[in-house]
């Protein structure tokens, strides 16, 4: 399944492009398990570990650029974003700019191993929400988007620096579900309408892009539609995994997912490798150790 779907994504990251990985399905259909997987078990981790440690080796066998890796790890519950790696659980908003959405205040952490980033991520998945419906136990009630942004730089024969920016998001989707059949009542009851709310504009958004008449594609409709907005029609290379059910009694979720999927397919997006953005931290690092070299060589100019 990695090899398939995320391997050639991962290669692209690293050489300056965007790539998004997302499983859409039903409740209960292993969106979780496919994405995220046992993360310590060599044969039962997901997409997620393997493109960690993906990432890293090739960073690593890089030798011509320097590189500096960094992850967030985010949720949107009940329409809401919340920063995983936060001590204080606050909302957090979405602002535009001129390389697309962002969440503002959303903290990042610089990483130097897969080990590193599986760290985040199990602290992060800790505070995720999940609860138990009559399809599945232990059921994701947020979408989460686990983010690797990969920055690398090289300076040329002139002595001018390039820098790239590639960014990866992995999205593990809550799962959309008929109220009627998951029992859910009270807080369960709240969480699924938004659920359902925030899936059904992703549905909307993927219609509209695949339908030649349409004049408006409704991002802002939802949290989790303008956080993707650039992965779908946009600057980024896109895979998306339909898990679906081999039960009889779910063959309208069936349908109905393999439906969007099929869409999905249709989607043309635009990538392209994102050079010298303005906002690379790498550059501010290099900038920050010229600075601190040329403190340091008037110190050693003063006999200090």
């Amino acid at each position: 399944m990695f090899a398939e779907t995320a391997y050639t994504i991962c290669e692209n990251v690293v050489s300056g492009y965007n790539g998004t990985i997302f499983a859409y399905g039903q409740t209960g259909t292993g969106k979780t398990f496919t994405i995220s997987g046992v993360p310590k078990d060599p044969v039962l981790k997901g997409i997620m570990p393997r493109s960690f440690e993906t990432i890293f080796t090739m960073v690593q066998s890089d030798i011509e650029r320097q590189h500096l890796v960094r992850v967030s790890y985010l949720e949107i519950y009940n329409e809401e974003i919340r920063d995983l790696m936060s001590k204080k659980p606050q909302k957090l908003e979405l602002k535009d700019k001129d390389t697309g959405v962002y969440v503002k205040d959303l903290s990042t952490f610089v990483v130097k191993t897969p080990a590193d980033m599986l760290k985040v991520f199990d602290e992060g998945t800790m505070q995720r929400h999940v609860g138990s419906t009559n399809m599945n136990e232990h059921s994701s009630r947020s979408h989460t988007v686990f983010t690797i942004i990969v920055e690398s730089s090289m300076t040329d024969k002139e002595g001018e620096t390039h820098v790239k920016v590639g960014k990866l998001n992995i999205v593990d989707l809550a799962g959309s579900e008929r109220q009627a059949k998951t029992g859910a009542t009270g807080d369960r009851l709240k969480e699924a309408t938004k659920i359902n709310l925030s899936l059904s504009t992703l549905c909307h958004v993927i219609s509209s892009l695949t339908d030649p008449k349409c004049t408006y594609i409704p991002y802002r409709d939802s949290r989790l539609t303008r956080i993707l907005q650039d992965s779908l029609g946009g600057n980024t290379k896109t895979i998306m995994i339909a898990a679906i059910g081999p039960a009889d009694y779910n063959t309208d979720e069936t349908i109905t997912t393999l439906r969007y999927a099929n869409r999905a397919k249709q989607i043309q997006n635009k990538p392209r490798i994102n050079e010298d953005p303005k906002d690379a931290m790498i550059r501010e690092f290099h900038d920050e150790i010229s600075r601190l070299k040329e403190q340091l060589a008037g110190f050693q100019g003063k006999g200090g």
